[in-house]
This record gives C-alpha cells, sequence and structure tokens, in this order.
C-alpha cells in the first residue's frame, strides 16, 4: 500500500459497539451481571473504564474486582450473554444503516474494526445487506487491541487502502486514539465516554448526520472541524 499525495476518500472503518449499533449497554449489563452472580459491586466507574477497550482489559477488571474466575471463562460469559441479547435483532443507530447503504452505493469499502470477539462481530456483520463490509477485524483476530493502532492497521490492510486514505468512525477514547496512531482521521459520534476535542477529530451529533460528501471533504479540508450539517 502506498499513499498518494491527493488525499481521496478510498475506505469506512467503523468501531461497532456504540457507534453502529447501540449495544455498549448489553456489554455493561452483561458485566455488572457477572459481578454481581459473584456478590460484588460494579460501579458506572468500573464500567466506563471498560468502554472502547479489548475484552481481555474488561475480564482483568472482573478479575481485579474479586470475580475468581479465568480471563477466558469471562470473556465466553461476557459473548454469551450479548449474544442472547441479539437474538432480538440487531440495534442499529439512527443513521447507520442509510451511511452504510450510500458507501456501498459509491464503492467505497467499509470494514468493522470492533474489541468485541468473532462471535458477536460476525453476527452484527451478517445483518447488514450482502456485500456491506468487505472486512471484518475483530478483538480476537488481533494481538493488540485498541488504543493500540493495530485492529485499525490490520483493516486497512485486508482492504488494501493505505491509512493515508481512511476515514474511522468511533465513539470512544480509545477507538479514537487506535485510528488516529494509524493514521487515519476519525469522525466521533456520541459515546458513553466522550473522546476530547482535538486535530484529526470530526464531532458530529449523530450518524444521520453523516453523509458520503463530507466524509470525502474529511480529507480535503481542516483537522478537527465538527462536519454535522444540523
Amino acid at each position: 500500500m502506498t499513499a498518494e499525495t491527493e488525499r481521496d476518500l478510498q475506505a469506512v472503518l467503523w468501531d461497532m459497539d456504540g457507534t453502529l449499533v447501540d449495544t455498549e449497554p448489553y456489554w455493561l449489563a452483561a458485566q455488572g451481571e457477572i459481578a454481581r452472580q459473584h456478590g460484588l459491586n460494579w460501579t458506572t466507574q468500573d464500567a466506563h473504564a471498560t468502554v472502547g477497550q479489548a475484552m481481555p482489559v474488561s475480564a482483568a477488571l472482573l478479575q481485579q474486582r474479586g470475580v475468581a474466575l479465568s480471563a477466558e471463562e469471562i470473556i465466553n460469559d461476557l459473548l454469551e450473554r450479548v449474544v442472547a441479547k441479539l437474538e432480538g435483532g440487531i440495534p442499529w443507530l439512527p443513521g447507520a444503516e442509510r451511511i452504510l447503504a450510500d458507501l456501498a452505493a459509491a464503492h467505497i469499502p467499509s470494514a468493522l474494526v470492533t474489541m468485541a470477539f468473532s462471535p458477536v462481530a460476525t453476527r452484527v456483520a451478517a445483518s447488514a445487506p450482502i456485500g456491506t463490509f468487505h472486512a471484518v477485524v475483530a478483538g480476537d483476530a488481533v494481538p493488540q487491541g485498541k488504543p493500540h493502532p493495530a485492529p485499525y492497521l490490520a483493516a486497512a490492510e485486508l482492504l488494501n487502502v493505505h491509512p493515508f486514505h481512511c476515514v474511522a468512525v468511533e465513539d470512544s477514547v480509545s477507538g479514537t486514539t487506535s485510528a488516529q496512531a494509524a493514521g487515519m482521521e476519525v469522525v466521533v459520534v456520541p459515546g458513553v465516554v466522550q473522546p476530547p476535542h482535538g486535530p484529526g477529530r470530526h464531532f458530529v451529533s449523530s450518524l444521520e448526520n453523516v453523509t458520503v460528501e463530507n466524509l470525502r471533504d474529511i480529507l480535503r479540508g481542516p483537522n478537527g472541524r465538527d462536519v454535522s450539517r444540523d
């Protein structure tokens, strides 16, 4: 992959939980359920510390709070609980399905880049129209999770696109850090823990305000602006 001088949009890389689908509450609820089953208190601060992090981070924090299970057992328990919640349908956030369809129609590939493990990531990806996602990078597919750049670099590699020509869409501090460390501009949607403003971060109030054209504009224009049109 090589970058060209002109920065044109060649791919959009999507976080999943809290960005495309309203599943962040599922994970937080599952963590709380596990903690309570072990007679422990799981605080809002504990929950927020796991947002956007790799699943082993959540498992480690639950262990630190006193859950007497292995990391693998905790992760499997979390996955089972969240998959069960998804049986009722995928809770797409407003504007998500529309912008994914618009990108597909414009022949701009999308990739899913999530710290959720494959049982959840593949279920969400499969619920989208065929051809929506050209690549899926789940948390169990990379040696290092967000905020390390590895997940986004892996997705760009799978798409055969240089990060210079990618826009990432995120809702968390760790995810935004990961995408920027990979060399990408980032659209930031509202999340449980909002990243601070800064260069290369383009804040929107909802995916309903995101269009193919303003995603293209991000790579043409100045950093750190709000691209919403509300």
